[in-house]
């Protein structure tokens, strides 16, 4: 591209890939057998950004039908235009679900475009704030026996992992003994994490955060419901010394956060680019973490994370989630591969992601 050229939007394009999971998988509310992406592909001045949302396939038509007549023709480097365009041009159906999924595969595609046509990578376009972030390996399936918890467990600590999270809130009687599986997995040098999912009721969640103690839990993420911020806030204040309560993966607008924050309901706040608009939103959340000086975590998609977490000022890590782990590995090259438990960008241009024409189409919906 020719720097002071406006690259203006020429071709858009939306699909939809269904994958199967590698085992069936469960946490404490919901179980699941594949995962639906919505891809996005945005393309100018001879280059092609590519975004995406894990969600329903219903968010393609959203995508088509109301996003992409905002976007096209118009100024691929004007992301923030962009974005409130597309912000505004869906007021009278909503900005939660669905709609704050759309705009965040189209968001993530300009993103990708931009560094891109700019040659650089999407970290650096934000400003890096550090070189590498930690994950957390994060998997532990209410549906997994104790073969199958251990040898997940096992294997991110080998690797070098320094966290790990199971999913818990499904069989109280049973979670202690799942948590004590997890320990004896991973020793005690490797932090142990759970997630409840918002399965429990106030004295559930704290009976178990008494149990964990036990195994040396330091993170008990949405132990009741993520809308019930009172009840986030009783766990968090009641929780044993060293135990952090987490929530905010289900967070849409910039408002949402906000509540959470002013109720002092989570000692880290979790944020979801592929739900709350993108890097776009994202940014802006990290913000608002950062205002309220409390830290801020990514949930899920690794590979759509990394670049904003390397820029994020609050961020202290990102979560390395087993299904989208793997779905990222089939799809694209240059997905992140972590070393002993922290991620780097590979310095290319936009995301550093390249799709593989042959395995998406494998999973293609028509």
């Amino acid at each position: 591209m020719t720097l002071g050229s406006d690259p203006l939007i020429e071709a858009v394009d939306v699909s939809v890939l269904t994958i199967p999971t590698d085992a069936p998988e469960s946490d404490g509310t919901l179980e699941w057998s594949e995962t639906s992406m919505v891809l996005v592909s945005i393309s100018a001045g001879g280059e092609t950004g590519l975004g995406y949302s894990y969600t329903t396939p219903a968010t393609a038509g959203i995508v088509r039908d109301t996003l992409f007549p905002q976007v096209k023709g118009r100024n691929a480097l004007d992301i923030a235009k962009l974005w409130l365009a597309m912000v505004h041009a869906t007021r009278n159906i909503g900005r939660d679900g669905p709609v704050a999924m759309a705009i965040a595969a189209v968001d993530t595609a300009l993103w990708d475009l931009k560094g891109k046509l700019l040659g650089q990578p999407v970290a650096a376009l934000l400003g890096r704030a550090r070189d590498a972030i930690p994950a957390y390996g994060s998997g532990g399936f209410t549906s997994y026996d104790d073969r199958q918890l251990r040898d997940q467990l096992e294997g991110w600590a080998a690797e070098g992992f320094s966290m790990v999270k199971i999913k818990v809130g499904r069989d109280p009687d049973r979670d202690p003994h799942r948590l004590k599986q997890a320990r004896n997995a991973i020793g005690s040098d490797c932090r142990l994490f759970m997630d409840a999912n918002g399965a429990q009721n106030r004295k559930e969640a704290l009976a178990l955060a008494e149990r964990a103690r036990e195994f040396g839990v330091e993170w008990h993420e949405e132990p009741v419901s993520s809308d019930d911020l009172e009840g986030l806030r009783l766990c968090r204040d009641r929780a044993p010394a060293g135990m952090n309560v987490t929530a905010g993966e289900y967070g849409f607008n910039i408002g949402y956060f906000r509540h959470m924050l002013e109720a002092g309901a989570v000692d880290v706040l979790q944020a979801d680019a592929t739900r709350c608009a993108g890097i776009t939103g994202f940014m802006g959340v990290a913000a608002l973490s950062a205002a309220h000086q409390v830290p801020l975590s990514a949930h899920c998609a690794p590979a759509l994370h990394l670049h904003a977490c390397l820029a994020a000022l609050p961020a202290i890590h990102l979560e390395w989630f087993h299904d989208h782990v793997r779905i990222e590995g089939m799809l694209f090259d240059g997905a992140p591969e972590p070393e002993k438990g922290q991620l780097r960008d590979n310095g290319e241009p936009g995301l550093g992601l390249r799709l593989r024409p042959r395995e998406a189409e494998r999973f293609r919906q028509a």
